[in-house]
């Protein structure tokens, strides 16, 4: 480790933050461009497993390839994947020739750049910071991403409106570029290699599961997170549609309720990298369950004139998962051998989307048929239960007891 940490970090931040500003403009232009077309809530359940389906498929496979790599070139050449991909599209709705399958099939292109991107991201962290500050970077990372997924939104929501969405399009590939080209500026080491260098991949897959599950209380941690995204995930596919046909919004209202979700979330963000603390993080994750299952049950039991309320539970929604994102990330690096992170990251990912695509399938269905409000007020309901059951789980609370 040495002293030259805070500018490796703030170069890679600065070409991130354009990628994730553009993809986040992109991604909601996309939302709102098939919310409007259909009107459906099964097609945006779709969508949205259309992006999570590679990583499912793939993940476990690409942590034990990201943990034998070169990890820069990875995230370089995971960036540029996306962009080409992207491109492609954008030449589709050019030609005028594009379809809804075009749509899906760029989503589970760009998830299979993203399953290889993320988890070398996130295994590079330790490599290159203190231990004692990965809990306050993961929350620096949280306000880079909130203040991209703030005006994302709210530009996807204007370009969409005055522009044809090849244009809109072309703003993700240049994000990708960006953060690219940031790459080039910094140097990423790998972890040391093991004396055995020809290793069965599938030994390997095997040996990222087990060093968590060799832990009772981080285990737990794990699959109680699981739980959770299991109805986070498809709750979240509902916003844009909760916002125009429940609250009767318009497209720019709903790009309003992503950017009020982001500011939530920069206030999480900002309060957990402000400093480091002397705090349990598994006893802050369980708080941040509760939180948000009890702003997704209020947001459900509102009346369909209720937005402004609406507006509010989804800033609290939007800082609890923050808090979340945060304390888990630190908690994780922290506790996990940088070696195996690769591996143990893009496996809970892909563990993690297996059940919450399951829940994709159902809630499109559901949600049409029971009501989008009452889809809220299950959700949260569930999620506030095993929130209090995380804090009786003695194993998983005292991993990160601190004695003050």
């Amino acid at each position: 480790m040495n002293n030259n940490w805070k500018r490796t970090f703030a170069i890679i931040w600065s070409g991130q933050f354009f990628s994730i500003l553009t993809s986040s403009l992109v991604n909601f232009a996309i939302i709102i461009w098939l919310s409007l077309q259909t009107g459906s809530a099964e097609i945006l359940a779709y969508a949205a497993i259309a992006g999570m389906l590679p990583q499912i498929l793939i993940g476990p496979f690409t942590g034990a390839l990201i943990d034998r790599w070169n990890r820069k070139r990875i995230m370089m050449l995971a960036d540029t994947f996306i962009a080409l991909c992207t491109f492609i599209l954008a030449l589709l709705f050019w030609f005028d020739i594009a379809e809804l399958w075009h749509i899906f099939a760029l989503l589970a292109l760009r998830s299979i750049g993203s399953s290889f991107h993320s988890p070398a991201m996130q295994a590079s962290v330790p490599l290159l910071a203190p231990t004692e500050q990965l809990t306050r970077i993961a929350g620096i990372n949280q306000i880079i991403s909130s203040v991209s997924q703030i005006a994302g939104p709210a530009l996807g929501a204007m370009m969409i409106a005055i522009w044809d969405i090849e244009y809109v399009l072309i703003f993700d590939v240049a994000g990708a570029l960006i953060a690219v080209t940031s790459l080039f500026f910094v140097y990423i080491p790998d972890p040391e290699k093991t004396e055995n260098s020809e290793r069965h991949i599938i030994k390997e897959m095997k040996e990222g599961a087990m060093v968590v599950l060799r832990n009772k209380g981080l285990s737990l941690v794990f699959l109680y997170s699981i739980i959770i995204l299991f109805f986070i995930i498809p709750i979240s596919v509902l916003f844009p549609l909760m916002t125009i046909d429940y609250f009767n919004g318009t497209g720019f209202q709903a790009g309003i309720i992503e950017a009020i979700w982001s500011v939530g979330a920069l206030a999480g963000g900002a309060v957990m990298g402000a400093k480091v603390y002397k705090v349990n993080r598994v006893g802050l994750i369980n708080w941040s369950y509760i939180l948000l299952g009890a702003a997704f049950m209020a947001s459900g039991m509102l009346s369909p004139n209720g937005f402004l309320w609406f507006a509010v539970f989804t800033g609290l929604s939007g800082i609890a998962g923050a808090v979340y994102n945060s304390a888990f990330t630190g908690l994780v690096q922290t506790k996990i051998d940088p070696a195996a992170l690769g591996r143990v990251f893009s496996t809970f990912y892909a563990i993690a989307l297996l059940p919450s695509m399951l829940g994709l399938i159902g809630i499109g269905s559901i949600a049409d048929s029971i009501g989008l409000n009452t889809s809220f007020i299950i959700s949260g309901l569930i999620i506030i239960i095993v929130g209090i059951i995380a804090f009786f789980t003695k194993s998983s609370m005292k991993i990160d007891r601190v004695d003050i």
